[in-house]
């Protein structure tokens, strides 16, 4: 502003009017709604006095001084953009704004961003409807869209308020303040600008670094710079991996494979565990046969369990290896998903993968335990365990069961089914008539316990003898089996017993019983209740007797029945039926 000496001159008034005028009118002096340069001259309790030229002073509040932190730190000296609200006031003073100043300053600033294409950095501050609230220059609001933060949807925006970015101004209308500021942008450059020298070295086979980006199912993708590929999950491990999230997070650094490159497509296969040795190569030499090892039950089948003795190697243990002595229907029923167990491995097959391991070879064979205590003609003792229609089983020792054949029950009673004389848990005793250790079979006999009494049966058990307490074995729906001495049973057709009244026969007693008729041939012995000590016709005896053939041939041999026989009985029945209809 121009200097003018005023003291002595009468017109001095009108001349300063003129020269204000001058002044304004040459742009000395700035108007309202315009940003001038001041100078701090005082600051208060309050406020804070600028010197803006023109011996003018304006006011503004204190609090337009404060940072973002709320501090305050002008002093008088400082230099500050201030913006002019209104001319003097009755006081002499110029409203100022500092804070409008400042946001007027950022606006113009953007502006020139925006047209230069220039990048602007803000920190998200909250969250927005649509997407997030980005404070750039001078505190000044902008809009980042939910779209424009990444390149893949972000579920999670909240986790990025506080983060400081770079951002392209993508919308600018300064009358209406809006800015809209894009940073996918920038990261779709950067990624086409990685994509590119990526792919300018990228072959199959060469070994690359990269960023978990994201994890699904079936595997995961991993950036390796502006590209992605694919890690599938059966290429994760050479163990087992059930899903990836159990090997890998979002962001995890990894050292990838290159298995597969396409280059039109630009699709990536990519392999960890080809990183690394295949544990399966010197599995024969870390498992051989009979060692006993350690591992954890991986997974169950109907068939058996696998086991992981180290990642990549897993063995499977076999139901039928799983115990000696309990047949194990399910491996269920033993073992248990992630259980720690230790086993022996019995065979390896490097080339097929393939370790077989063994449970019950943990402990003793029981057969070879018999096999060493037993031999063949041994007397034994056990349990009944199981009844079929062919034999009993006799339990020897643990793990180890016998077969007593229907035909080794008995001497002198042919047992149809040996349910008949036997049941399950009874105690028997036999003896040990084979071994065979090929099968793991033994056969065992009941009635060899005694010897074969038929050469003297007729002798020792005459027609008509008479027994007093013959212990009565088993009851039937055809008759009832009594024995006679140990070793000798005799039968009792249902037509030939005798019940008292009110009561009905069972195991254990005691009965009186006569000799009715002793078959030689087929070994069998057969007694009555019926008319004990009565005299009897006496039964022919059944014979076999040789013919010789009209041609010198061989013997024909020609039997007769003895009436008291089961079969001698039947034909009389038949015969007596047949006569009847005759007669009819």
């Amino acid at each position: 502003m121009t200097n003018v000496d005023l003291a002595g001159d009468t017109g001095g008034m009108d001349s300063f009017a003129a020269l204000f005028e001058q002044s304004v009118a040459g742009g000395d002096f700035a108007r309202e709604g315009e940003i001038i340069a001041g100078t701090v001259v005082a600051v208060g309790r309050d406020t804070v006095v600028v010197d803006i030229g023109g011996k003018s002073e304006g006011v503004i509040p204190l609090r337009e001084f404060a940072d973002a932190a709320g501090v305050t730190a002008v002093k008088a000296g400082d230099k500050v953009d201030v913006y002019i609200e209104s001319r003097e006031n009755d006081d002499g003073l110029v409203t100022l704004s500092k804070e409008k100043a400042d946001k007027m300053k950022v606006w113009d600033e953007i502006s020139n961003a925006c047209e230069a294409d220039e990048l602007i950095e803000g920190t998200i501050s909250q969250r927005v409807k649509g997407g997030l609230s980005v404070t750039i220059r001078g505190g000044v609001k902008a809009f980042l869209p939910g779209s424009q933060v990444d390149l893949r949807p972000i579920r999670n925006l909240d986790k990025l308020i506080g983060q400081t970015y770079k951002f392209k101004v993508i919308k600018f209308n300064k009358k209406r303040g809006n800015i809209v500021l894009s940073r996918r942008v920038l990261l779709e450059r950067e990624r086409d600008e990685m994509k590119a020298k990526t792919l300018e070295t990228l072959t199959e086979g060469m070994v690359v670094k990269g960023t978990i980006k994201n994890i699904t199912e079936y595997g995961a993708f991993v950036d390796l710079g502006g590209i992605d590929g694919l890690l599938h999950i059966t290429d994760m491990s050479w163990g087992r991996v059930n899903h990836p999230s159990e090997v890998f997070q979002v962001g995890d650094e990894v050292t990838v494979k290159v298995l597969k490159y396409n280059p039109e497509t630009e699709r990536v296969s990519l392999g960890l565990k080809q990183t690394q040795e295949d544990p399966w190569n010197h599995a024969e030499e870390a498992y051989p046969a009979g060692k006993k090892v350690r591992g954890k039950v991986m997974s169950i089948t109907d068939y058996g369990a696998f086991v992981e003795l180290e990642p990549g190697v897993e063995g499977l243990i076999h139901v039928s290896e799983m115990s000696w002595t309990k047949k194990v229907k399910h491996p269920s029923k033993i073992l248990e998903v992630g259980q720690e167990i230790e086993c022996q491995v019995l065979e390896v097959d490097a080339r097929a993968k393939r370790i077989s391991l063994g449970l019950k070879q943990l402990e003793p064979d029981p057969w070879m335990l018999f096999t060493d205590k037993y031999h063949p003609g041994d007397k034994i003792a056990g349990k009944v365990r199981s009844l079929t229609d062919y034999g009993v089983f006799v339990g020897i020792e643990e793990g180890v069961d016998g077969m007593v054949h229907k035909s080794d029950l008995s001497w002198s009673v042919r047992v149809n089914n040996p349910s008949d004389l036997f049941k399950k848990g009874d105690e028997v005793e036999a003896i040990i008539l084979s071994i065979n250790h090929d099968e793991k079979k033994v056969s065992l006999g009941i009635k060899q316990l005694w010897d074969d009494p038929w050469p003297s049966m007729i002798t020792e058990f005459p027609m008509g003898r008479v027994y007093e307490d013959a212990d009565l074995v088993s009851v039937v729906d055809y008759g009832v089996f009594v024995r006679l001495r140990e070793g000798v049973e005799g039968f009792i057709a249902q037509q030939d017993l005798v019940e008292a009244e009110g009561t009905k026969l069972k195991a254990g007693d005691k009965i009186k019983c006569e000799v009715t008729s002793v078959d030689t041939i087929d070994r069998r012995l057969f007694l009555s209740m019926r008319n004990v000590g009565a005299e009897r016709a006496e039964a022919p005896v059944r014979t076999k007797q040789r013919k010789s053939g009209g041609g010198g041939g061989g013997a024909v041999e020609e039997e007769r029945a003895m009436p008291g026989t089961l079969g001698g009985l039947i034909k009389e029945k038949l015969g007596a039926k047949l006569g009847d209809l005759k007669k009819e």
